[in-house]
């Protein structure tokens, strides 16, 4: 019985790579019809609505918290939620859905570095080899193999954008932390859609030129089918099926399977006919390699081989 539960968690944990990775391409292809405002405040709407249909039918208690910690979860959600989704949508316009994907491929480290920095204590050896690794891979892809000219900062500026996008994910992930000691996740979760679809909506006031539900009135149905496939599939569906594989192999074994998002988003991206070069593919390659050298053993020397 428990290896049928482990196997099902590991088939889950899959999915949901599937799911994060596959949205790269899809969330792309949508832009073409769509504004990335529009995209990601239809994504928060669907996704609010169907996490708030999930606590009610599980009759989940609703949080009882202070002002301080209303507050605390509000800024906390408008800048990780709204920031990932701002970055790495208006910067899927400006570049293609491999590199965004590995780009997102660093927020683990990024979010281990940045509570080594909040600790004031150094990271362990292997993590910093790992975060340089990784990092290596992601600046191979997206100055095209010319490293050097990252002494000019000529960087694709969509690869920028979703770069920040990364870096609010790993911050909202590392004062998540603290907060899911005091609100369950799915409530939280909820709340960041919430605040996020409030945040992006005010930057919808201000922006004329777009108007969501025209938008998605007049896109054609493949377009609305991936709107929806972001929103049910890549966001409600793929947090989901994360929570559950935490629960059953533990945060660090789950952890290892974020890096199929980048596979999946190549895959994808394939299928649906969008350029995937050698380049991304070796990239790909050397960023598994880095987030993989954290976790790998070297084979300890037996009592008998030190006597021989």
């Amino acid at each position: 019985m428990k290896s049928d539960s482990m196997l099902k968690a590991v088939a889950l944990l899959i999915l949901c790579a599937f799911f994060w990775g596959s949205c790269f391409p899809i969330g792309k292809h949508a832009l073409n019809e769509v504004h990335p405002l529009t995209l990601i405040l239809w994504r928060f709407i669907l996704a609010t609505l169907c996490l708030a249909i999930y606590l009610q039918f599980t009759r989940s208690s609703k949080p009882h918290l202070t002002v301080m910690q209303w507050g605390w979860v509000v800024i906390v959600s408008a800048i990780g939620i709204g920031g990932l989704n701002l970055g790495l949508f208006t910067g899927l316009t400006l570049t293609n859905a491999t590199n965004g994907s590995l780009i997102m491929a660093l927020s683990p480290l990024t979010t281990s570095l940045i509570t080594s920095i909040a600790l004031r204590r150094l990271p362990a050896l292997a993590q910093i080899v790992s975060l340089l690794v990784s990092l290596t891979g992601v600046l191979l892809v997206i100055t095209n193999g010319n490293l050097a000219s990252l002494a000019h900062m000529q960087l694709n500026r969509g690869d920028q954008m979703i770069f920040c996008g990364m870096l609010a994910w790993s911050l909202y992930t590392y004062f998540s932390q603290g907060i899911s000691r005091w609100l369950a996740v799915i409530p939280y979760t909820l709340i960041g859609m919430i605040c996020g679809a409030l945040a992006i909506g005010t930057m919808i006031m201000f922006t004329p030129e777009v108007n969501p539900l025209t938008e998605l009135t007049h896109a054609s149905t493949v377009v609305i089918s991936e709107v929806f496939y972001v929103a049910i599939l890549g966001t409600v569906a793929g947090y989901l099926l994360w929570i559950n594989g935490v629960r059953s192999l533990g945060s660090a074994t789950a952890s290892l399977f974020f890096n199929f998002v980048p596979i999946f988003a190549v895959l994808t991206a394939f299928l649906m006919g969008q350029p995937v070069t050698q380049l991304q593919l070796l990239g790909i390659a050397v960023v598994i390699v880095g987030l993989l050298l954290p976790r790998l053993k070297l084979p300890q020397r037996t009592a008998q081989s030190c006597n021989s």
